[in-house]
């Protein structure tokens, strides 16, 4: 075990943790949030170790903040750590311990943002106060950002960064951040340990149908409800076809392994399907990145009930897949029909990484390291983080924000969830692996 990361590195990250849910960054969208607060109180326990960390505003109150630790070795690549300050709502009448507490309770630090993703926010900040306590300089420049408004579109936060502040990244050639090194427990003695090593793209679309007007007691052939419900369905019920990704396609191969199944996903005639059908729990790691989707949220019609509107529209969450953008317009120019029109209101980039590079093999080793008895595999996130923003900088994003959870605790079901928490042993061990890739990387 590391030395510096002693008792009060590992009390620092609990007390962080709590303290900084205890700050309100609620992201409702359309500009509502205020990440201020929480950026001071990084930016000031970032400056007690000598650093001098930038605080950065596209709209007053949105803040974000860079610091950038100096390494030893000037010619190596910089590696940028990031981790977002800014939660999704949550309604405290459906919380058994208010969600803005921070209480902890049981071995627990309960309220939102414990997983998503103040803990990894929490971490980083026990790091780097031992590293300054103990004289530890890490082998390559390390960028530290804590990032505004990733729970919405990130135009204040790492989108204002990346296309603003281009400079604060210089020589960044990698990332880490959220959702990877995590315990998933796939069955009695299995326990997993997923590193993100891809994303799917982000294509937020807006649908609007229109029609003629009238009295609701009228026939009327042209009605824009029944347009838009119509596409609806038929974008809710397309089964989309597999495209498996070499990120999938390394995930699916590594955990049929685990299982001792014997399947080759790059095989021609190779049946996802069938397979997923046989990973029990761990099917769920990759059966939303085997394909394109398109999930319909929203809907907005009418002004009173016995009016037909002139016009409907809808909102899907559509995730698409690297390479998979061509194939994603053309699906839903099928699928909405010639009387509805659609359109990106936002849209990011896929992303993928490589698994077979020095990177990931030090993550790896990292988690190994304190998790023997687990088994790394890599898997390509559902959804997006910030790495996309910064992937414009030429930035490689993985997802590893290291955890050791108990059986039957769904981290995965915990994101933007109700009676969000994390277990102080998880905060532990996160502070310990991360200390370790760090010094490593």
């Amino acid at each position: 075990m590391a030395e510096h990361i002693d008792g009060r590195a590992l009390d620092e990250v609990v007390s962080f943790t709590s303290e900084l849910i205890r700050i309100d960054t609620t992201n409702r969208g359309g500009g509502d949030c205020r990440e201020r607060p929480a950026a001071e109180y990084v930016a000031e326990r970032l400056a007690a170790t000598g650093l001098e960390p930038v605080l950065l505003e596209r709209t007053p109150g949105r803040t974000n903040v860079v610091a950038r630790i100096e390494g030893t070795d000037p010619s190596a690549d910089a590696l940028l750590v990031h981790g977002h300050l800014d939660v999704v709502p949550a309604e405290s009448a459906d919380w058994d311990v208010h969600p803005f507490s921070g209480e902890v309770r049981d071995g627990v630090v309960w309220g939102r943002g414990a997983i998503d993703m103040k803990n990894m926010d929490a971490m980083v900040l026990a790091v780097v106060r031992a590293w300054a306590r103990a004289g530890i300089r890490p082998r390559r420049d390390i960028v530290v950002a804590y990032t505004a408004d990733e729970e919405a579109s990130a135009i204040d936060g790492s989108g204002f960064l990346a296309d603003h502040h281009p400079g604060l990244f210089e020589g960044c050639t990698e990332g880490i951040s959220e959702s990877g090194a995590f315990t998933f427990h796939a069955g009695p003695g299995t326990a997993l340990y997923p590193i993100a090593a891809g994303e799917r793209g982000t294509g937020w679309l807006k649908l609007t149908a229109h029609g003629l007007a009238g009295h609701g007691s009228k026939v009327n052939r042209a009605n824009a409800v029944s347009r838009l419900a119509a596409a609806i369905a038929r974008i809710g019920e397309y089964q989309w076809p597999v495209r498996l990704t070499p990120t999938v396609r390394a995930a699916l191969a590594e955990l049929a392994a685990v299982y001792g199944i014997a399947a080759d996903p790059a095989a021609p005639g190779f049946d996802v399907d069938e397979l997923l059908g046989k990973l029990g729990p761990a099917a769920a790691l990759v059966e939303s990145t085997v394909r394109n989707s398109a999930n319909p949220t929203m809907l907005e019609a009418g002004y009173k009930v016995n009016v037909i509107p002139g016009h409907a529209t809808a909102y899907v969450d559509g995730r698409i897949l690297p390479g998979g953008e061509d194939e994603f317009r053309d699906t839903l120019d099928r699928l909405t029909g010639p009387d509805v029109d659609w359109e990106f209101y936002h849209k990011e980039v896929a992303l993928q990484a490589p698994v077979d590079s020095p990177t990931y093999a030090k993550l790896r080793a990292a988690v190994e390291e304190f998790a023997p008895e687990g088994r790394v595999v890599p898997y390509c996130m559902s959804g997006g983080t910030d790495a996309k923003q910064f992937s414009r900088l030429g930035i490689t994003g993985y997802g590893f924000s290291p955890l050791r959870l108990p059986p039957g605790f769904d981290y995965q079901a915990l994101f933007h969830g109700v009676d969000e928490r994390v277990p102080v042993d998880a905060l532990h061990f996160g502070v310990r692996v991360l200390d370790h890739y760090l010094r490593a990387a």
